[in-house]
């Protein structure tokens, strides 16, 4: 099996046989050929193949150690939580009750699964009362584990630098800001009074949206089969599903009624020319629009397509404006800063927003920890199948106290 750092050799020579096919016709002053176009298109294809495979080992490779740490840490006992079960005992409880549901539990197992029941917000009970029917349960710290590592695999803006804030339940949360920029020290002259200058402030709230995984169902002989690790089959599949439903939101979101979305509150720092292209004065533009306060921690998030044409791009020097990175877990820069493709985003249309720029911190993302798992054993009996519903409460706002920390491109009117 190839090593990441192979892989990146490996893909840093086939960006360099793309780059010599543009060099090759911008020396002969033409367009590419046919051939040449096909040849290029291949060639990137594999390049960016090579990019998810090796940020997929390289992911792997970290939310491995995290759960290792997590597995591997001693149990210790809270205050006033004599007899509580071991995450050994939880886990065993767990699995047993995917498999088998409330009848197929040992006496202590049950007693471990209720209290699991016990543990959930009155209003997450409340979407099964009957725990032996409708079965909801609060997850184990270890699924809720694996299913944050998908989500994050798989959510897009989450890739970025995002702030992402747990809280242990989801009532409304105020976060202030603060807008001083426009306020400087002052030069003062001998017995004159300091002048006042108070900032102006302002408050975001941050709800509690929930979001459901919808329907998993599963088959009697799938969940009977030992073989299979079931556990990690469901939190793949809950946590990939969740994981598209919240990303969308998280980027797109009105904000009213739904998590505000981090291109909908981005600032429009920069309008094309034209409704279906990009050019380097157009991400140069983008780049200075954006507060130099800003700009040491900011990165990209732009669509699959307006990467493919930033790819093509060279600056007035002849330089590409997209590299790949080639240490191991260095990113691939576009005019220097890290990127994120999100397929949430617009592509190269009208009034579309492909690119946005600036400090994913700003941007933040509430996780209402405690992710419910219902179990649906009778509904689907007669084709011998059990049904999975998984429900997780998230929300997410720009913080932004009025110097667009997030700036966004937008493409020509039609």
């Amino acid at each position: 099996m190839q090593t990441v750092l192979e892989l990146r050799r490996q893909r840093a020579a086939l960006v360099e046989q793309a780059r010599a096919i543009l060099e090759t016709a911008e020396r002969e002053n033409r367009d590419l050929s046919g051939e040449e176009r096909e040849k290029w298109d291949r060639i990137m294809a594999d390049v960016d193949a090579l990019k998810e495979r090796i940020d997929r080992m390289e992911a792997l490779a970290a939310h491995e150690e995290d759960l290792r740490r997590l597995t591997s840490a001693p149990e210790r006992p809270e205050p006033g939580h004599a007899g509580r079960p071991t995450q050994d005992e939880e886990r065993e409880a767990f699995r047993a009750w995917l498999r088998y549901g409330m009848a197929g539990l040992t006496p202590e197992q049950r007693a471990v699964m209720q209290r699991r029941y016990a543990e959930l917000p009155p209003e997450q009970r409340a979407l099964g009362e009957a725990t032996g029917a409708a079965g909801g349960f609060l997850v184990p710290e270890q699924f809720q584990a694996q299913i944050e590592t998908a989500m994050q695999a798989y959510g897009g803006i989450r890739q970025t630098r995002v702030t992402v804030v747990p809280t242990t339940n989801g009532d409304p949360m105020p976060w202030p800001t603060a807008n001083d920029v426009a306020e400087a020290g002052e030069l003062l002259a001998e017995g004159t009074a300091v002048a006042e200058a108070d900032p102006s402030y302002g408050q975001v709230t941050v709800g509690a949206y929930t979001f459901s995984s919808k329907l998993v169902r599963v088959s009697v002989q799938l969940l009977q089969d030992s073989a299979i690790d079931i556990e990690a089959w469901l939190a793949q599949r809950l946590g990939e599903r969740l994981a598209r439903g919240t990303s969308r939101y998280f980027t797109t979101g009105t904000g009213s009624g739904q998590p505000q979305g981090v291109v909908t509150a981005a600032h429009v720092g920069h309008t094309a020319a034209t409704t279906n292209a990009i050019t380097y004065d157009d991400l140069v533009q983008l780049q200075a629009s954006l507060d130099a306060a800003y700009d040491t921690n900011a990165q990209w998030m732009l669509s699959k397509p307006a990467l493919v044409a930033i790819k093509q791009l060279k600056d007035n020097q002849g330089r590409p404006l997209w590299l790949p990175g080639l240490a191991m877990r260095e990113p691939d820069t576009i005019l220097g800063k890290p990127y994120v493709v999100s397929a949430e985003m617009d592509g190269l249309v009208a009034n579309g927003k492909p690119v946005i720029y600036g400090d994913f911190s700003k941007f933040l993302i509430r996780d209402v920890r405690g992710v419910t798992l219902l179990r649906l054993q009778e509904r689907y009996a007669e084709y011998l199948q059990v049904g999975f519903l998984a429900f997780s409460r998230h929300d997410s706002r720009l913080l932004d106290a009025g110097t667009h920390p997030i700036v966004a491109f937008q493409m020509a009117a039609a």
